[in-house]
C-alpha cells in the first residue's frame, strides 16, 4: 500500500485512499449484514417482538465491541507509525502484547457481562414483552467477545501495514458461516433468538482463526512464540498512549448509548423495532463515511511516522473533498430508500413509518458528520487522540442533553434531531483544533 519514503504524487492520493478504503468499506458492510441477517431472519420467522428484543440487546453489545475497537484504533495509528518510520522489530513486540492482554481482559469483562445480563437489561428499561428473549440472545453473544478482542488487533496490524483487504476477506468467511446457520438455527431448527446468537458467535470464531492464519503467513513481522516474552514493557506503554484516550472515549459512548437505549425504550416496542433496525441500515449506509475516514487516518499516520508531514496535509485536503462527495450521495439515497430498507426487516407499517421519519430527520446531516470524520481522521493520524476522544465525550453529552431536554417538542423524532446535533459540535470542535494545530505548526 505504501512505501516510506516514496513520493505521492497528487493524482495518486484518491487512488490510494479509495484502494485502502473500498476494502474496509466491504468489510464493514459484511459484518453489518451478519447483524442484519439475525434481525432479518428473527423478525420475519419469528416476529415483531423477536425483533425488538434483538435490537434491545444492541447498546450492550456496542459497550464491548466499541471499547475494543476504540483500543484498537489507537493501535492502527501506531503499527501505521512504526511501519511509515520504518521501525519493523516493533510490530510483532506490540502485535504479541496486546493479543494476549487484551484478549484475557475481554475475556473477563465477558464472563462478568453473562452473569450481570438480568441486570443490564433491567438498567435499560427494557420491555417486560421481550425480556427473556432479550437476556437469551445476549448471554450467548457473550462468548463472541474474546474472539473479537484478538481478530481487531490483528485487524489493526494488518491495516497499519496497508493491508485493508485481508479484514475484508475475513468477515467474507464470517458472514458466509452467520448466513448459513442462521438459517440452519433460526429458520429449520426454529432455535427462536438462541440460534440467532449461536450463528453470531460461531461466525466470529471463524474470522478470528482465518485472519490470524492468514496474518502469519503472509507477514513473517506478524509471527511470534506464545510464551513468557510475549509482553513488551515498551510497546505496551506506546500501545496505552494511543489506545486508551480511543477507547475511554467509546466506553462512555457506550454507556451513553445505554442511557440513549433506556430513553428509547421509554417511547414502546414499536419505536424500540423501528429505530434499532433503522440504526442497522444507518450503520451499513454512514461505512463509506467511517471507513473513508479511517483511511485518512492510517496515510496521515504512515506520512506522520515518515517525517513527511506536507504529503500528510495534501492526503486531508483530497479526503476532505471526496468525503463532501460520499456524503451528500448517501443522502439522496437513504431519504427516498430508507423505509423500504427497514420493512425488508418484516416490520409493520407503523414500524416503518417511525423509521422512515428518523431517516429523514438525520440524513440530511450526513454532510456535517463527513466533513467532522475528516477532521478526525487527520488529527488522529499525527497522534492528537486525546483530544479527538475528548471531542467525542462532549459530542455525547450534547446529544444525551437535547434528548431530555427536547423529547416534549418533537417526541421521539427527538432522537433523530438530537444526534444530528451532536455531529454538528463534533465538527466545531474539531475544526477549532485543526486551526489551532495548524497556526501553532507555522
Amino acid at each position: 500500500m505504501y512505501t516510506t519514503g516514496k513520493k505521492l504524487q497528487e493524482d495518486r492520493i484518491a487512488l490510494r485512499l479509495l484502494q485502502f478504503s473500498i476494502p474496509l468499506i466491504l468489510s464493514g458492510i459484511l459484518q453489518q449484514l451478519y447483524n442484519w441477517v439475525d434481525a432479518f431472519v428473527v423478525g420475519n420467522v419469528d416476529g415483531e417482538l423477536a425483533l425488538a428484543a434483538v435490537g434491545s440487546t444492541t447498546s450492550v453489545i456496542n459497550f464491548y465491541i466499541l471499547a475494543i475497537t476504540g483500543f484498537t484504533t489507537g493501535l492502527a495509528i501506531l503499527f501505521a507509525q512504526k511501519f511509515g518510520s520504518g521501525r519493523m522489530e516493533e510490530i510483532p513486540r506490540i502485535l504479541s502484547t496486546f493479543s494476549g492482554i487484551l484478549g484475557g481482559i475481554f475475556f473477563m469483562l465477558a464472563l462478568l457481562g453473562f452473569y450481570l445480563t438480568p441486570e443490564l437489561l433491567k438498567l435499560m428499561n427494557t420491555t417486560a414483552d421481550t425480556f427473556e428473549l432479550a437476556k437469551d440472545y445476549l448471554q450467548i453473544i457473550f462468548a463472541g467477545v474474546p474472539f473479537l478482542a484478538v481478530y481487531n488487533v490483528y485487524s489493526a496490524a494488518l491495516r497499519g501495514l496497508g493491508d485493508s483487504r485481508a479484514p475484508f476477506l475475513a468477515i467474507l468467511v464470517s458472514s458466509a458461516v452467520n448466513i448459513v446457520l442462521d438459517i440452519l438455527f433460526v429458520a429449520v431448527l426454529d432455535w427462536n433468538v438462541t440460534g440467532a446468537a449461536a450463528a453470531t458467535v460461531i461466525s466470529q470464531i471463524a474470522m478470528t482463526v482465518f485472519l490470524i492464519v492468514y496474518g502469519i503467513k503472509k507477514y513473517p513481522l506478524l509471527r511470534f512464540r506464545p510464551g513468557k516474552d510475549m509482553v513488551d514493557g515498551t510497546a505496551f506503554i506506546q500501545g496505552v498512549r494511543l489506545g486508551i484516550p480511543p477507547m475511554v472515549q467509546s466506553c462512555i459512548t457506550a454507556f451513553g448509548n445505554l442511557i440513549l437505549q433506556n430513553f428509547m425504550n421509554g417511547f414502546g416496542s414499536r419505536t424500540v423495532a423501528a429505530i434499532t433496525t433503522a440504526y442497522r441500515v444507518d450503520t451499513i449506509v454512514i461505512l463509506p463515511v467511517v471507513n473513508l475516514g479511517s483511511g485518512i487516518s492510517t496515510l496521515v499516520a504512515q506520512s506522520y511516522g515518515a517525517g513527511e508531514m506536507k504529503r500528510g496535509k495534501r492526503i486531508f485536503a483530497v479526503g476532505m473533498g471526496m468525503m463532501v462527495i460520499v456524503s451528500l450521495c448517501l443522502t439522496c439515497l437513504v431519504i427516498p430508500a430508507g423505509g423500504h430498507l427497514i420493512a425488508l426487516f418484516g416490520a409493520s407499517e407503523d414500524v416503518v413509518r417511525i423509521g422512515q421519519e428518523f431517516f429523514r430527520g438525520l440524513a440530511v446531516f450526513y454532510f456535517v458528520y463527513g466533513i467532522a470524520s475528516a477532521f478526525r481522521g487527520y488529527l488522529e493520524g499525527v497522534g492528537d487522540v486525546l483530544y479527538s476522544s475528548v471531542i467525542g465525550i462532549v459530542a455525547l453529552l450534547s446529544r444525551i442533553l437535547m434528548s431530555y431536554a427536547f423529547v416534549d417538542l418533537w417526541d421521539n423524532q427527538i432522537i433523530a434531531y438530537a444526534e444530528a446535533f451532536s455531529w454538528g459540535v463534533m465538527l466545531m470542535l474539531y475544526l477549532i483544533r485543526f486551526l489551532w494545530k495548524q497556526k501553532k505548526m507555522a
